[in-house]
């Protein structure tokens, strides 16, 4: 399918996969998209400076990047670093984020929607200007049978003019004034009109003030006219406007000091658009002013428990969801309350869509343009897989691998490995969840295959084998998937976040095991495959006496909201935690026998118990290992460290930087990058699918890593809980 990208400061359409159907979700053919005025070309004057400045000073224009950037450059060097980054920076930008279609699929869960539905959708990431869209439920709605697609597909826009209304909670007979009257101001002047205030619009072009004024607006405002300060003054009889709405965009912060110079004493100033925000104290002290941020289209925006994970919020206590004003907003469109077909009037194909870029950006051009499709109600095939190159033979020696999850982690680590593999490994195909990723990474890395859908490339007899790098809680089911098609697969941890996705797993590999018909299998719990793990299992081999060994991981804190702590992450004890699980199995050579683990009792949600604690794990040979996992510590602090006592020698590892060994013959390691054996992993399976080698690691193994981590999570999330009756008591 067509998806406009922004890149370089140009819109380009590309040919690239269909998204793949999602449960919670909506596969929506779309009929027409709306280019924002002030977002999108914000966008893509960005691209623009990206592609005039070097990288250390785009770099420096996003100061939370910068960190990133650092890391990097500590741990990778400076070439890979550099090439990850220029990689990223070519990728472009999907964009769009209001559209109407017509419903084509629904996901699993979907019950408010079914294909043939005419919907509208919201949304940055979802609601693109494409041919087709995948948009979580509770950024679709209904469109009423009196709205025509066209301006539905506005409704994203209007959603946000009506949300910053609902924060000035307007009252009947008041004056409000509107600075900016771009699409969100007109419709934002509209929908107080109809609420029953008097409006004042300014803007610096005549044109829309006279085009507001003709929809309705009562008082219209050209700065080169004369004073605004003085008109308002005359037209409130001096007392000063009872509200001001910003919906302009600009750098400049005379918006909002202009706002606090025409409202009332004890007014209010409401800030819908992106300005400059140094306040002129003096004015908004002496008048007691409200300074208010209204978020987008509404409650619900950048939660993605609501927006991603369908939760609604309960109509008594939150009566405007997003997705209620969005729905809000059509019904005013329906009874002709909100006028659009002034505002309308510049359509264009989507295949023309840098010419329609180009017309939102010129001099006196359009408030906004919309992208049109021709035939959204065809029932043509969606291809979720799209070819770049032709195909390739069989090559002795060589494993064709489709990536699966193309996010930060295989982009930075196995993407660049197997690129420096290149005598082991041809990257055949890469599958993510938008066409726009899959398709940048695959050129990127000269693969020949881009998919949004993992099934696409499981049928495909030019790939060998699968490297799965998704979210946690995909894992399991994709790669049973993979064995189950006669497939390699390279699965990164955790193997499961359940025991119940874990017993599925382990009985399908069982299962090909003894048909003698099993492919390739193994987990990414690279930390075995270290040049400094080698090293210290050496030193403790021959030993006579159990091992003693005390492991740190510094982890750092996540967002309370982050994936991994959810349903799709399982938590850290799970998906992070297992590598040193699978260490300390490594190290001591013997199979687990019991494990305790104690949490911290926070008191706060700041902190949590679950990645704050201590695991003691026996071994059968004696031995005893202790984790200590935690996210309360410094960043700028090593992050990871672990002392093995044994026969009168101590071995220290600092990061995997160095490895020093006390009381034991041999030198250390040490090396200038870190090296926690990513790359080292990949060559082992290479062996192992090639033949070359056995599996470096058994089934059991891997499965008893996943059921300790399991045991972990089970014992911090109780941990230090005392009986109700003698919480309290004193010793």
């Amino acid at each position: 399918m067509k998806q406009v990208v922004l890149r370089n400061g140009q819109a380009i359409v590309e040919e690239v996969p269909a998204p793949a159907l999602l449960p919670g979700s909506v596969l929506v053919r779309v009929a027409f998209s709306c280019v924002s005025p002030g977002t999108e070309t914000a966008t893509l004057a960005a691209t623009e400076v990206k592609m005039g400045l070097g990288l250390v000073k785009s770099a420096l224009r996003h100061p939370e990047k910068v960190r990133q950037v650092l890391t990097s450059l500590r741990t990778r060097g400076f070439r890979a670093t550099k090439a990850l980054v220029e990689g990223r920076l070519g990728f472009g930008s999907a964009v769009g984020y209001s559209c109407a279609g017509i419903v084509a699929e629904v996901g699993e869960g979907v019950e408010s929607f079914r294909p043939g539905d005419r919907v509208a959708c919201a949304g940055s990431g979802y609601a693109n200007h494409a041919e087709a869209v995948v948009v979580p439920q509770n950024l679709a709605v209904a469109v009423p049978p009196q709205v025509e697609l066209l301006p539905a597909a506005t409704v994203t826009l209007g959603a946000i003019a009506l949300q910053g209304v609902r924060r000035t909670q307007p009252a009947l007979g008041e004056t409000i004034g509107v600075i900016g009257l771009g699409l969100v101001g007109q419709l934002t002047a509209q929908l107080l009109k109809a609420a029953g205030c008097r409006v004042v619009g300014l803007d610096l072009q005549r044109a829309r003030v006279e085009l507001a004024r003709s929809l309705g607006m009562d008082e219209g405002l050209v700065p080169l006219d004369g004073d605004p300060e003085e008109r308002v003054r005359n037209l409130t009889e001096g007392f000063g406007l009872d509200a001001v709405i910003i919906t302009a965009a600009t750098r400049s912060d005379e918006p909002v000091n202009l706002a606090m110079r025409l409202a009332r004493r004890k007014g209010r100033v409401v800030v819908v658009g992106d300005v400059g925000l140094d306040l002129q104290r003096p004015e908004m002290y002496r008048k007691e002013l409200d300074l208010l941020m209204s978020t987008s289209y509404g409650p619900g925006r950048y939660d993605p428990l609501y927006e991603e994970g369908g939760l609604d919020y309960p109509y008594a206590y939150v009566r405007w969801t997003e997705n209620r004003n969005m729905a809000a907003y059509l019904d005013l469109v329906a009874s002709g309350k909100i006028r659009l077909a002034p505002l309308l009037a510049a359509v264009y194909p989507l295949a023309e869509a840098a010419t329609a870029y180009q017309a939102l950006r010129a001099d006196g051009g359009p408030l906004t343009v919309l992208l049109q499709n021709p035939h959204p109600a065809e029932d043509r095939p969606l291809s979720r897989r799209i070819v770049l190159r032709p195909r390739t033979g069989p090559t002795a020696g060589r494993v064709r691998v489709a990536i699966i999850g193309a996010g930060g982690f295989a982009q930075s680590t196995h993407l660049p490995n197997l690129k420096q593999l290149a005598d082991r490994y041809e990257i055949r195909a890469v599958v993510s969840r938008t066409g726009t990723t899959a398709t940048a990474v695959a050129r990127q890395y000269g693969a020949a295959v881009a998919a949004t859908d993992y099934r696409e490339v499981l049928d495909d007899r030019e790939i060998d084998a699968v490297l799965i790098c998704t979210r946690h809680h995909l894992h399991a089911r994709q790669a049973a998937d993979a064995l189950r098609a006669g497939k390699h697969v390279f699965l990164e941890k955790p193997m499961a976040i359940e025991r119940e996705e874990l017993a599925e797993l382990h009985k399908t590999i069982r299962d090909l095991q003894e048909a003698g018909t099993c492919p390739a299998f193994l987990v990414g719990f690279n930390r075995r495959f270290s040049p400094y793990t080698l090293r210290a299992k050496e030193q403790v081999a021959g030993r006579t006496h159990p091992l003693l060994i005390r492991y740190r991981m510094n982890a750092g804190p996540l967002p309370p909201d982050h994936w991994v702590n959810g349903p799709e992450g399982g938590g850290r004890a799970v998906g992070e935690a297992c590598h040193i699980l699978d260490l300390f199995g490594y190290l001591t050579g013997s199979p687990a026998e019991g494990v305790t683990a104690t949490a911290i009792r926070p008191r706060s949600a700041a902190c949590r118990a679950d990645e704050n604690f201590v695991a003691t794990l026996r071994y059968r040979d004696g031995s005893v290992c202790t984790l200590l996992y935690t996210a309360l510590g410094a960043r700028d602090f090593p992050k990871e460290a672990m002392e093995i006592y044994v026969d009168g020698k101590v071995l220290t590892l600092d990061d995997y930087r160095s490895l020093e060994i006390h009381g034991g013959k041999g030198a250390g390691v040490r090396t200038t990058l870190q090296d926690k054996g990513h790359r080292a992993e990949l060559e082992a399976f290479q062996r192992l699918v090639t033949g070359q080698a056995e599996a470096p690691m058994t089934l059991g193994e891997m499965v008893q890593v996943t059921e300790l981590s399991f045991a972990i999570r089970d014992q911090v999330r109780t941990s230090g809980v005392l009986p109700p009756e003698t919480r309290g008591t004193e010793p």
